[in-house]
């Protein structure tokens, strides 16, 4: 959701947005309202079920419900939480200048707690703020709902939904207005491109899914014990459910239903098929025969990789960029993880952190009409290296702090189930329910 710069300048003052908007723009556009609700219906459904789905069919039965269950139990919390101060936190614009770094070039303030201001016809841009208000709620729930796939089927559920709210507190809202609240951002005014959140959503995710594995540490049996999905039907229909819904996340970025949301949609789906042959092609030569995890993973892989660059790269570019993401990350998630011994159950880092940083990366190349895309980058060394600058800072700043924070929940109510409830599968230790009645 990256804009250009001058894109904001009549948005974004030192004044409460909602009250701003009122007096720059005289109505909401009806057609750009009707493609945001729809819009946030879609970014909605990638949670749950899309997400829910594809996680919990590549977990074992005995854990197939607790990870339904994570999926479902944030996007609630997050809900209330994003209706409490999350968007105030990361969209309220009071204290901001461009040029001029203070706090709130990190962090918003409490002007819109409560969701103060907002009403039926406070806008945004040409939509209601109330639907961009939703809109960017769905994309602060599948952020830590991403991370689920990371430590999934070891730790305790209490632990999670108590780090769920301190790591959207503390990580994403901050990352969230230094790249998306306009001028005075710090990203933002460094010139950092992100369309749709490779930064704000997948690098964050991914990193944190690493550290998170890290901390909890291996399941128990991993890597000597099989571990295979326990339903790969579930996956696939996951897989397309976030295929489906990332028309939302990228497209819907444009915050208009017009040419630059048409050109996202179509990227993506050229990207996103990249990845995934991409990823087959590498896994057919390799292990002789291509596999269903395999496709929807590296589908996966483009759609997180063309995320940054939605709104500026070209079809050209979004092919390249999805092949290669598919590419590096099948070797990502297959042999890096090995090699290093780390136990991401789900391929998290393998998958959203690796695809979100070459698409992160890369979109400074690719915007450049030189390569065909759509932006306004010239100096594409200059701006790989803007972009590299957002990547390091991202990467550092949620690692560091998902690790204070991961330390501090298992100080005070531990992060991980006993042996017993492991062995048991979280399903019936922790919920008492199973999936299947045999």
């Amino acid at each position: 959701m990256r804009f250009p710069k001058a894109a904001f300048l009549a948005p974004f003052v030192l004044a409460p947005a909602s009250a701003f908007a009122q007096a720059t723009v005289a109505k909401a556009d009806s057609g750009d309202t009707a493609w945001m609700l729809t819009a946030t219906m879609l970014v909605l459904l990638m949670t749950i079920p899309g997400l829910a789905l594809f996680y919990g069919g590549m977990v074992r039965a005995k854990n197939l419900l607790s990870v339904l269950m994570q999926c479902f139990a944030i996007t609630a919390v997050v809900t209330v939480a994003w209706f409490v101060y999350g968007y105030s936190l990361a969209f309220d614009t009071t204290g901001m200048q461009a040029g001029v770094t203070n706090i709130h070039s990190f962090i918003g303030g409490f002007g819109h707690a409560m969701l103060s201001g907002v009403t039926p016809t406070s806008l945004y841009q040409t939509v209601p703020e109330s639907v961009f208000v939703m809109f960017q709620m769905t994309f602060a729930i599948i952020t830590p709902a991403l991370i689920v796939g990371a430590i999934a089927e070891r730790m305790k559920f209490s632990s999670l939904l108590v780090f769920t709210l301190l790591w959207l507190t503390v990580v994403y809202l901050p990352i969230a207005h230094m790249v998306w609240s306009g001028p005075g951002s710090w990203l933002g005014d460094l010139g950092v491109l992100d369309f749709a959140g490779g930064t704000v959503v997948h690098i964050n995710a991914g990193i944190a899914g690493l550290v998170a594995c890290l901390v909890l540490g291996k399941r128990r049996g991993y890597p000597t014990t099989p571990m295979p999905p326990h339903n790969l039907g579930y996956t696939l229909m996951g897989a397309s459910m976030l295929w489906l819904g990332w028309f939302g996340f990228n497209a819907g970025s444009a915050v208009a239903a017009n040419g630059s949301a048409g050109m996202a949609m179509l990227v993506t789906q050229i990207a996103t098929a990249g990845a995934a042959i991409g990823w087959m092609a590498v896994e057919w030569a390799i292990h002789k025969r291509p596999s269903v995890l395999g496709i929807a993973s590296g589908a996966v892989a483009g759609l997180v990789a063309i995320t940054p660059a939605a709104g500026t790269a070209g079809p050209g570019g979004a092919l390249i960029l999805g092949v290669l993401a598919g590419m590096v990350c099948f070797f990502a998630a297959t042999r890096l993880k090995h090699v290093l011994k780390y136990d991401d159950s789900l391929d998290v880092f393998g998958v959203h952190a690796v695809a979100g940083i070459i698409g992160a990366i890369l979109t400074g190349l690719f915007a450049a009409p030189a390569m065909g895309g759509f932006g306004t980058v010239t100096d594409i060394g200059h701006q790989l290296w803007i972009q590299c600058k957002g990547v390091g800072f991202t990467v550092a700043y949620t690692g560091v702090c998902s690790y204070v924070l991961l330390k501090l929940v298992d100080v005070t109510m531990g992060l991980r189930v006993d042996a017993e409830a492991e062995q048991v599968g979280l399903d019936l230790a922790l919920h008492e329910e199973r999936a299947y009645n045999l």
